[in-house]
């Protein structure tokens, strides 16, 4: 029987040896170690042997099995070795190659103009203040001297949760909530957010929009200071050829209130497509804060005037880059956002 041993060790030496990758490895595991393979086979005959035999034979038979386990585990951490170089040979990423390109986002004009907005009011030293955007009655409107018969209170036209409570038609509630905590000291502010009326989405219109609204509180404050500060405005957005005019309108919330237009950056107030014929393109609205907004909020009307504006966000960004559709903004159509990548 210990000649077989020897056979059989001799034979796993030589088959481990010539052996080449991992699954053959396994097999030749299973024919010599496991339960049934020949090996075990003689071990369940040493019964048959006296005592100092049946030890002998039971340390050969048991050196036999230790060696090719041993042989067997060195060339299984051989063979993944290899496989490892190999794989890394393969996979050799050559680092003088170009790069490929990575596509850069483009971002949405609407955020390039309220950012470029709030900057250049930022260094005119207004606050950037903002507020909720579901709002009170009392904010949105009464705060703001706008009568009960208002057109804008309708349900139709304005988006109520309750009797009392809606989402804001303007920025103008978050001014109202700084002069309420105010009272009686200076403000000077921008305010911008989303606000939400009840239109038909189409080219020119949308149900949800962006303002920026400014408000200045102060002794002394008159509309000399408005036109100048819009004057100031429209110009580091629009050029400094750029002529304002102030057109008499109607607000609840101001008095005197202005239409604000702009001489046309595309004809130069020649009269082009653009401006109508007109030569000059309306902008926004504002106005002298009306007495009883600031007396609503704590304010002495006759110790303190103030001005205030609105700007929509849109419009303004429209007007800039030549967009005919308000929608754009909302649709997030990568082809619309690419054209303003190098803006």
């Amino acid at each position: 029987m210990e000649d077989q041993i020897k056979e059989l060790h001799e034979k796993a030496v030589e088959e481990i040896e010539a052996c080449d990758d991992l699954e053959t490895l396994g097999t030749i595991r299973n024919a010599y170690l496991s339960k049934k393979s020949p090996l075990m086979a003689l071990m369940s005959r040493m019964k048959e042997l006296s005592g100092e035999a049946r030890a002998a034979f039971g340390k050969h038979i048991n050196d036999a099995k230790n060696e090719i386990a041993e042989r067997l585990e060195a060339k299984r951490k051989a063979l993944e070795e290899r496989k490892i170089e190999k794989q890394l040979e393969e996979e050799t990423i050559d680092i003088s190659l170009p790069g490929k390109e990575m596509k850069k986002g483009a971002k949405n004009p609407f955020y390039k103009i309220q950012d470029e907005i709030i900057d250049i009011f930022a260094s005119m030293g207004y606050e950037i203040v903002e507020g909720p955007e579901v709002e009170s009655d009392h904010y949105n409107f009464e705060l703001m001297n706008i009568p009960h018969d208002h057109p804008a209170r309708d349900m139709q036209d304005s988006f109520y949760i309750d009797e009392n409570t809606l989402m804001r038609t303007h920025t103008s509630p978050v001014q109202a909530r700084v002069m309420e905590q105010k009272k009686g000291q200076p403000i000077r502010i921008i305010c911008p957010g989303k606000t939400y009326r009840r239109d038909d989405d189409d080219a020119t219109h949308s149900h949800q929009f962006a303002q920026i609204e400014g408000l200045v509180v102060d002794k002394d404050i008159n509309l000399g200071h408005l036109k100048a500060t819009l004057e100031l405005f429209l110009k580091k957005m629009y050029g400094e050829k750029r002529e304002i005019r102030l057109r008499s309108s109607y607000f609840p919330f101001t008095e005197p209130s202005v239409e604000v237009d702009i001489s046309c950056y595309e004809c130069g107030g020649k009269g082009c497509s653009v401006c109508k014929g007109s030569g000059w393109i309306e902008i926004l609205g504002g106005g002298m804060v009306h007495p009883n907004v600031l007396k609503m909020s704590g304010y002495d009307p006759d110790v303190y005037q103030g001005f205030a504006f609105g700007i929509g966000i849109e419009r303004v960004a429209m007007l800039r880059y030549g967009i005919d559709d308000i929608r754009r903004f909302y649709q997030d159509d990568v082809r619309f956002l690419h054209q303003f990548k190098k803006d």
